[in-house]
């Protein structure tokens, strides 16, 4: 039987893997995708409604998977009342969006692309709100930022989704970095990132030195999340979405985001002067400003954005007080805004797919054509705008209660009544433009589309929000106060008040607010009608209020100003000056740790000199010196001196009886001349007269300041190893792992369990890294056009085949290209072997030299002799080569192989070898480092082909272009 635990590791997986399956559906598999999502979301939502008894009556579940413990830091996940209440919200609002999404989303769209963006979103979101710890968190945090991105730029053929994405992309993610560095401070003060601890060490925090910088990072982060006040500008350009991303968006999951975290961290800082006055202006500046730019807005969905940023300042303007019973209102604000949010931007995105233009001053008298998807729709609206007998009715009653009350004497807290009233009045008045400039008044017939119900399916997610805004509008005890209760206990404790959830408190201050914020709304709006009906953000005085003005010329500052002064300062076309910043860059990193540590070498003795070995090396040093001399003049020559270099250094390894670096060293050599040799023939002559950075000096002084530098660097390391390899302590690092290769990692090739077992980590993330650089390399190529001098023959290709044809008395097999046939041939006949020889190294890669990074570059070796034997054109007509899906495959794998070892409780990448019994065979050790290891082998092919195949390419566009093909 599953724990709750586990059912809450399970609720966060299952939609990243349907994320990863439905990306795998063809892409006009339309019904499928759609019932597969929803099937993933039914399957979270149920997990979380099975949870529930976890939370009731102020439990917490609690599940913990060792990750790094090293550091203090494991895959926590844990779920209160407060939480579930967001998973609740999460995965039942993605359902409705998804049934809704299949009607909205043309059959020309990628939909399986959407689905694959959308379920990966629920499951950072999921994350997000069940993460236990405050690393965990942020990089949750960092995955919607991510994942919001892709679907606001869904339609990334449209220059305004693009422009919202990267807006958003770009704040979000600056307040993400800012929220990081608030959480490592934190993680500092209580020596714990555990979300229980800092909770519970709310004096800690508030008393010491740090906590202003602490509130004042935490904040950035939360307020350009939720888009606050000064930040609130990104969401409304972010308006180019799909309407159900929009839906989503607005109602439980990244605006939610910001204001989640506020409420989380509300027992650590709420009740402080900083928490009270930057939270409050923020959240008062933006409920009023949203509600004022709603009202003027002439795009449906930009006045639903606009009231989202305003009714979030709410939220925020009651987590600012300090009050229990406001957090509590602010906690069923956020449900209550979440239903009718939805259900608003459903219809909205209703009435844009059936007449064709969201523009009010292009609708109106859409009741008669569309009389149930209007009648859902003023319902909806009526609760945005606090009706009676409407869900937003009470939470908005509970604001005006807190808003009234004597918190602090001081003048935020004196006018905070004043302009709840105001924000009320916008609210009202919004909402009733909504209402009847879109279904009443005369019906337009200049509509692109003629006006109809959509089906059925499509306006059921939208029936049922709107039932839910009735049944709590009506019965707010019986129907969501246990559950808010809950919810309100997630957050304060034992501090959580009482309250009521009465429909009616009789006639007091709170229910004269209402009264004055409806009546003078409504009026307000048909004052306003006309005027409304022709401007576009308020009026002219008004409008220079813009966040997105100020946000464009910040990047205007940086990408022209700042980045053309550093350009002036550091950029140039030629690479030497840029290596020698990043060397000396490296230098001086590397010497200061020596400023407050022990720079003398160690007392263990050398060993005994080898003249043979120093020969050797001297050798090696030579070859490296002239690679460096002659790569300015003569590319080829530096380039086999440089392989001279690298095979001395393979030497070395198998003199030290390294037998397994040996192989691999001289793999790689072998793969990366080759490669390199490719790239050369496309590279230009070096062009003269290059700009010089500032300070250049002339060729004497350049090369006497780069030997310097070389010197330095050089011998830095050189020292550094010396320093640490005479010191007696680090003898027992590698007995280490001599003594325990087999015992722990069931390897007797220590280096290989080395990188697959004890260092695992690290491998993990070169591997990534080395899959990054494949597809830099090939995106940069894609783009690449050789120069006008590499199009034609090479010239020693031009003096053969003059010399060919010269000859009158030529016969099969004079020419060159006869000779090259029999070479050719036999570079195809090796592919086979070669296939055998990898597979050989890697099978034996755990206990003798191999291993999958070994066994992947031989493989290469093969598809390299392949593209130069026969040529790419015939390569890829006669071999399927896939090296993307190689490449996802390989990590998918490798993070599969590490993520297996938490469902037995031990930390990310722990392998574990046992012996099975096999007929006919006997003992054969299986390890599941074998598995981490085909990641490996599989990505470092793909990585490698990949940058092959971009080199390839570059021949075929060759020839097209000396054929005319491409210009």
């Amino acid at each position: 039987m599953i724990t709750n635990g586990g059912l809450l590791l399970l609720l966060v997986f299952i939609p990243f893997a349907g994320s990863i399956v439905v990306a795998f559906f063809r892409s006009n598999a339309h019904n499928v995708e759609a019932i597969f999502a929803s099937a993933v979301a039914i399957a979270a939502l149920s997990l979380a409604v099975l949870l529930y008894s976890g939370v009731a009556g102020g439990g917490v579940v609690r599940e913990e998977i060792a990750w790094l413990p090293a550091y203090g830091l494991n895959f926590g996940l844990r779920m209160d009342g407060f939480a579930w209440m967001f998973a609740i919200l999460v995965t039942g609002m993605g359902l409705l969006v998804i049934i809704y999404a299949r009607y909205y989303m043309s059959p020309a769209d990628p939909v399986p692309r959407f689905f694959c963006f959308f379920l990966a979103f629920m499951g950072s979101m999921l994350g997000l709100v069940l993460s236990g710890n405050l690393v965990l968190l942020a990089i949750f945090w960092e995955l919607t930022g991510i994942f919001s991105f892709l679907l606001i730029g869904y339609w990334y053929q449209n220059a305004g989704a693009r422009d919202g994405a990267r807006m958003a992309l770009i704040v979000t993610g600056v307040g993400g970095i800012a929220l990081l560095l608030g959480i490592l401070i934190i993680g500092h003060i209580v020596g714990s990132y555990e979300l229980d601890q800092v909770l519970a060490s709310s004096g800690i925090i508030r008393r010491n030195p740090l906590f202003l910088p602490v509130i004042l990072l935490i904040l950035l982060g939360a307020l350009t999340k939720s888009a606050q006040f000064p930040f609130q500008f990104w969401l409304p350009n972010a308006m180019s979405a799909p309407t159900p991303v929009s839906a989503y968006l607005h109602s439980a999951t990244l605006v939610m985001a910001g204001v989640f975290l506020l409420a989380q961290l509300w027992p650590v800082f709420s009740g402080t002067r900083e928490w009270f006055w930057i939270l409050g202006i923020a959240g008062l500046a933006s409920l009023i400003l949203g509600a004022w730019f709603a009202l003027f807005q002439q795009d449906l969905k930009g006045l639903l954005a606009y009231s989202t940023i305003s009714h979030l300042g709410l939220i925020t303007v009651l987590l600012s007080l300090g009050s229990p019973l406001a957090a509590v209102a602010a906690i069923f604000h956020m449900f209550n805004h979440a239903i009718f949010k939805a259900s608003l931007f459903m219809a909205a995105g209703i009435i844009d797919h059936e007449t064709g233009t969201r523009d009010m001053r292009r609708l109106g008298g859409l009741f008669r054509f569309m009389p149930i998807t209007a009648t859902l729709a003023m319902v909806a609206s009526a609760a945005m705008a606090g009706v009676p007998l409407l869900n937003g009715f009470i939470s908005k009653e509970m604001f005006f209660a807190e808003a009234v009350e004597t918190h602090r004497d001081n003048i935020l807290d004196i006018v905070t009544p004043y302009l709840a009233i105001l924000a009320g009045i916008f609210s009202v008045a919004y909402s009733t433009r909504f209402i009847h400039c879109v279904f009443f008044g005369p019906p337009r017939r200049d509509l692109p589309r003629d006006p109809h119900e959509p089906p059925h399916w499509m306006y059921i997610p939208i029936a049922f929000l709107v039932l839910a805004c009735l049944v709590i509008g009506i019965f707010p005890a019986r129907s969501v106060g246990p559950y808010l209760r809950t919810a309100a206990i997630g957050v304060l404790g034992i501090e959580t008040p009482p309250y009521s959830l009465a429909i009616w408190h009789g006639f007091n201050l709170p229910m004269l607010m209402s009264a004055i914020a409806l009546a003078v709304g409504v009026a307000l709006y048909f004052l306003l009608e006309n005027y409304l009906a022709t401007s576009e953000n308020g009026p002219p005085w008004f409008r220079h209020i813009s966040g997105r003005r100020i946000f464009d010329r910040v990047l205007v500052t940086i990408s022209w100003r700042w980045a053309r002064l550093a350009r002036s300062w550091a950029g140039t076309r030629r690479l030497q000056p840029q290596l020698r910043l990043l060397v000396l860059i490296g230098v001086v990193a590397g010497a200061l740790p020596f400023y407050h540590a022990d720079a003398s070498a160690g007392t263990v003795p050398m060993l005994p000199v080898d003249p043979v070995f120093v020969a050797l090396w001297l050798l090696g040093g030579i070859c490296a010196v002239g690679a460096a001399m002659n790569a300015t003049f003569h590319r080829l020559a530096a380039l086999v001196m440089l392989g001279c270099a690298g095979l001395v250094v393979c030497i070395t390894f198998a003199w030290a009886s390294a037998p397994d670096l040996a192989m691999t060293q001289l793999l790689v050599e072998i793969v990366t001349m080759v490669l390199i040799l490719l790239g050369l023939r496309w590279l230009p002559k070096r062009p003269e007269g290059l700009e010089k950075m500032p300070m250049e000096t002339g060729p004497r002084m350049r090369r006497l300041r780069d030997f310097l530098l070389a010197v330095a660097g050089g011998g830095g390391m050189a020292f550094l190893a010396y320093a640490v390899m005479t010191r007696p302590d680090t003898r027992n690092i590698g007995d280490y792992f001599v003594r325990y290769a087999y015992t722990e990692g069931g390897g007797r090739n220590v280096v290989n369990v080395i990188l697959v077992d004890f260092r695992g980590l690290d491998t993990f993330g070169e591997i990534a890294v080395l899959g990054v650089v494949a597809l830099s390399v090939f995106a940069l190529l894609r783009r690449f056009r050789p120069a006008a001098e590499s199009i034609g023959a090479p010239l020693q290709q031009h003096i053969q085949d003059a010399s060919d044809e010269a000859r009158a008395d030529r016969r099969p097999g004079d020419t060159l290209s006869d000779y090259l046939a029999v070479p050719s041939v036999i570079m195809q006949w090796l592919f086979p072997v070669i296939v055998v020889f990898a597979i050989y190294l890697f099978l034996r890669g755990h206990d003798l030299p191999g291993g999958g990074f070994a066994a992947g570059v031989a493989l290469a070796i093969g598809f390299i002799l392949q593209y130069l034997a026969a040529g790419t054109r015939w390569v890829e007509s006669h071999m399927r080569i896939l090296p993307l899906r190689w490449i996802a495959t390989g990590l998918l794998i490798a993070a599969s192989t590490g993520m297996g070892s938490w469902a037995f409780g031990y930390p990310f990448l722990t392998s574990r070898f046992e012996y099975a019994n096999l007929p006919l065979i006997g003992k054969v050790p299986m390890a599941s480092a074998l598995l981490f290891d085909l990641g490996v082998f599989l990505l470092v092919i793909g990585a490698t082909v990949l940058v092959l195949i971009a080199l390839a390419h570059q021949s075929i566009r060759r020839h097209r272009a000396v054929s005319g093909e491409e210009r």
